[in-house]
């Protein structure tokens, strides 16, 4: 189904704008082009009105994002750099400018810009995402292991909402304090002091805050009489790591339950006066869900998942082009071998090398010196372990096998079995992935590093 679609929008009378969809591609189109044609030097807009043969005013205005140009004029700018024009490039009504980034000068940590050339796209995960969100009552549920491009993806469903007048409202449950879980009722409060402050309207908690219905009826119904009507506009409400809520099993019960039932409300309610229509719910987490759901109540068997992968060796052969570099197939091959596609470390490793204070075969040798460029990385990956004496174990479960298997350069063929709550939390940090329903390493990477560092606890097992 097309995005046409599914949104149901009046139509500018005349003109068109770029998207962030379509700013994001174009932007990465002529980051790669000026890498290849201009010595890397960003081009100029002389330079892109000679190539596009439209005017500089012209290119400002699209640039800009501001008045509408003539759909024309975006295809011509599109095919100057090898694009094609798509539904998803392109919106129909005002939009605030978004401004651009420049060229990468740091390793990346944490969320792409909206606008960064960096980005790579997985098909179909971000078509998929905006499509759902558009619909009345969506639940996207979007799980990968940490630093996987959850939140970047996240923002840029949160871009597209804004490009369409949603009110939108990011939350992560790391913001919260851990008093915060100790209680349902004190969460839930917490929860809807948080959307209404983001979406800037005044604290009304004290006075339609009911305790003799409970924290599920309250906070329902405090989203339904106040948050929701408060404006015509859909509401998109993003949940960040709702994974933390696991480790709450009476906390997350009931309130993965109250998401359900805002989800069926939604679907099934009186259309003419369903005020949970506006709601457009993602849920971000890092893990399976291992909390005891009952399956009528669980917002993880309903909706829309996308579950993010590893980059492909052509999609690492892309992010290097957009690095500058010019990689064979054996060098993305022995890249993607030792980092498995991990999105991270693979933007890590390319922007190290184009950099050129490494080379591939310096990085490989050295990956867990003391002096690696992923040191500070896999330091981080076994704190976590080390906070987690269970976590610890597994681990040295799943590197014992591929000791046993005798494959330390190779993924192991055996691998571990692991009880389904510490296969989940290893597969949430990106340690493990599964073969045949055994935990193996997720990279090469890891392998060596985990066989080095545990090796005294391996020799005593």
């Amino acid at each position: 189904m097309q995005m046409a679609e599914l949104i149901n929008f009046p139509k500018r009378k005349r003109g068109v704008i770029l998207s962030s969809h379509g700013w994001q591609r174009l932007q990465a189109a002529e980051h790669l082009a000026a890498i290849r044609q201009n010595a890397g030097r960003a081009y100029t807009l002389e330079q892109l009105s000679k190539q596009t043969q439209l005017s500089t005013n012209t290119l400002t205005k699209v640039r800009r994002r501001q008045k509408p140009v003539d759909q024309l004029t975006l295809e011509a700018y599109f095919a100057a750099f090898d694009l094609s024009l798509s539904l998803n490039d392109y919106i129909t009504q005002e939009l605030e400018p978004t401004p651009a980034v420049g060229p990468q000068q740091a390793p990346f940590k944490g969320q792409l810009e909206v606008d960064s050339p960096f980005y790579i796209y997985r098909p179909p995960a971000e078509q998929l995402c905006i499509e759902e969100a558009m619909k009345p009552s969506a639940l996207v549920r979007i799980k990968a292991a940490r630093q996987f491009g959850k939140t970047s993806l996240v923002a840029r469903m949160l871009s597209h909402a804004e490009d369409y007048n949603f009110r939108v409202v990011p939350l992560s449950l790391q913001l919260a304090d851990s008093r915060i879980f100790s209680d349902l009722d004190q969460f839930l409060r917490w929860l809807c002091v948080m959307v209404a402050r983001t979406l800037g309207l005044p604290d009304e908690l004290d006075q339609r805050w009911n305790s003799l219905f409970g924290g599920n009826y309250s906070c329902s119904d405090y989203f339904e009489t106040y948050l929701l009507p408060a404006s015509d506009r859909p509401l998109l409400l993003v949940l960040d790591e709702v994974n933390l809520l696991f480790g709450y099993p009476k906390i997350g019960a009931d309130f993965f339950g109250m998401l359900r039932a805002w989800y069926e409300q939604g679907r099934h309610g009186i259309e003419s006066h369903n005020v949970w229509q506006r709601l457009r719910l993602v849920i971000v987490h890092s893990t399976e869900v291992y909390l005891p759901l009952n399956l009528h109540q669980s917002p993880f068997n309903v909706g829309l998942l996308i579950e993010l992968p590893n980059f492909s060796p052509a999609q690492v052969q892309e992010l290097a082009s957009r690095y500058g570099l010019s990689c064979t197939d054996n060098e993305i091959a022995q890249l993607w071998e030792l980092v498995g596609g991990h999105p991270y470390l693979t933007q890590l490793t390319l922007f190290h090398l184009s950099q050129q204070n490494w080379t591939l075969e310096q990085i490989a040798e050295t990956a867990t010196s003391p002096n690696s460029i992923f040191n500070s990385h896999l330091r981080q990956q076994f704190g976590r372990l080390e906070q987690d004496a269970d976590l610890m174990i597994g681990m040295q479960q799943v590197i014992a096998s591929c000791q046993v298997s005798g494959q330390l350069s190779e993924p192991a063929s055996e691998g571990a079995i692991l009880p389904p709550n510490q296969a989940f939390k290893l597969q949430g940090l990106g340690l493990v992935t599964f073969e045949r329903q055994r935990a193996v390493p997720s990279c090469n990477l890891y392998r060596q590093y985990f066989m080095q560092v545990l090796k005294d606890a391996l020799k005593d097992a």
